[in-house]
């Protein structure tokens, strides 16, 4: 029997991936849940496993290749004693799939085949070639869109509606593009083996695009303060065989930080909400943002209701995330909808950074490592005294537009307070 394998629909607002490679070639065994593929969308890189085991009898798209959600990819035989045919082996790449775009107020109507081959020797008229040249339209690019004329011929019209339709979907988000290199020049001006000239990927391109998008939006301040979390550093070592034995899941400083920022943001909920034009948007629920490095780059995977989670909770969804981040596990869902954001720079060792905010929201929450140093204490007679304590600077970058200084500090402060007198009883 042969199964046909789609591009799946890896969240509700995900349309299309691309995929980045395939794992098996035609005539290859693939067994159930084996990695087939490795798909790309806006937010995260996913391995994609099969949903049968058998031999992968057609691949229908080539790597690199954007593909719709939904359409075949590929092909694969079930039945082992089938002996796959010379013709079958042959990788029959793209289907004839037209891809038909609707635009307001573009007449007519046009169609743009997507084949990958593209239709030489067709004649466009003198006029047609005129505009195109003008417009910086290739051949190739020519090619692909479907004439109304006779024997499908390009006419000035179609070509126009055409210009007007890919106008309307690039719209402003190319404000914020990256600028397509040429890798032929680049690899002149730095040639190798002095220079390595590597592409971003798919998802460093999102990402940096993301972070200029939000630098251009939200005036960023930064505010640092430091804690004191001597007690959480002796809980931590005290418990932690013990709390991975009982709640199997390891104990990370993370929850302990995590948990700080939701009850601060209980009471400065301002700090969770978002900007739309001149009216903010308040959100009576916290989905908190834990980036986390990925070997595709720095993602940000959500914690859905952080506010309802208990401790345990908290430390049982992060580390659910981390691990399928680093796995290439995570789905595009899991990346949006954040509402606050919390990043550890201090996993790598550094003390202090100034985080950019995760658009759309309105602050994020820096956190250092955990060093020990010699700091002034009070004791319980007034009296100060020099003691090695465990120490941890916290930054939070803010978008002034919505939170002024006076509450960035308040909030920053709260959470400062939450990690110095931490209610281990809540455990």
């Amino acid at each position: 029997m042969r199964v046909e394998i789609i591009m799946p629909k890896m969240g509700e607002s995900i349309q299309e991936g691309t995929i980045l490679r395939w794992a098996k070639s035609v005539g290859e065994k693939i067994a159930k849940d084996e990695t087939l593929l490795e798909i790309s969308t806006d937010k995260v890189d996913s391995e994609i496993p099969s949903s049968v085991a058998g031999i992968v009898a057609k691949i229908l798209a080539q790597e690199h290749d954007t593909v719709s959600v939904g359409r075949v990819i590929a092909i694969i035989e079930t039945d082992s004693s089938v002996e796959i045919s010379e013709p079958t082996l042959r990788e029959e790449i793209h289907s004839s799939a037209i891809l038909n775009v609707e635009v307001k107020n573009v007449s007519p109507s046009i169609q743009i085949n997507i084949n990958s081959k593209s239709e030489r020797h067709r004649f466009y008229s003198p006029l047609v070639r005129s505009i195109a040249k003008r417009e910086n339209i290739k051949e190739e690019e020519l090619d692909r869109i479907v004439g109304s004329g006779i024997n499908r011929r390009v006419t000035k019209n179609d070509l126009l509606a055409y210009l007007q339709q890919r106008t309307a979907l690039l719209g402003s988000s190319c404000e914020y593009s990256l600028k397509k290199s040429n890798r032929e020049e680049l690899l002149k001006k730095y040639p190798a083996p002095l220079y390595d000239v590597v592409k971003m990927t798919n998802v460093q391109q999102k990402m940096a695009e993301h972070m200029l998008r939000s630098v251009a939006t939200s005036p960023h301040v930064t505010v640092v303060d430091e804690a004191d979390v001597t007690d959480i550093v002796h809980y931590r070592q005290h418990i932690a065989k013990e709390f991975e034995a009982q709640y199997n899941t390891k104990l990370t400083f993370t929850p302990f930080f995590a948990s700080a920022v939701v009850q601060a943001i209980k009471i400065y909920p301002v700090v969770n909400s978002s900007l739309e034009g001149d009216t903010i948007i308040y959100k009576n629920f916290i989905h908190l943002g834990i980036a986390v490095a990925s070997p595709s780059g720095l993602l940000v995977p959500t914690i859905k209701n952080a506010e309802a989670k208990t401790f345990v909770e908290l430390a049982h969804s992060i580390n659910d995330i981390a691990e399928r981040a680093r796995m290439k596990k995570l789905l595009p869902d899991e990346l949006y909808d954040g509402t606050f954001s919390i990043t550890n720079y201090g996993v790598f060792g550094n003390i202090i950074g100034t985080p950019i905010i995760n658009q759309p929201q309105v602050a994020i929450l820096g956190t250092g490592a955990i060093k020990k140093r010699p700091v002034i204490v009070t004791d319980a007679a007034g009296k100060d005294e020099i003691a090695v304590r465990s120490m941890v600077y916290l930054t939070l970058s803010f978008d002034h537009r919505v939170i002024d200084g006076e509450t960035g500090g308040k909030f920053l402060a709260a959470v400062k307070q939450n990690l110095e007198y931490f209610d281990f009883e809540r455990l």
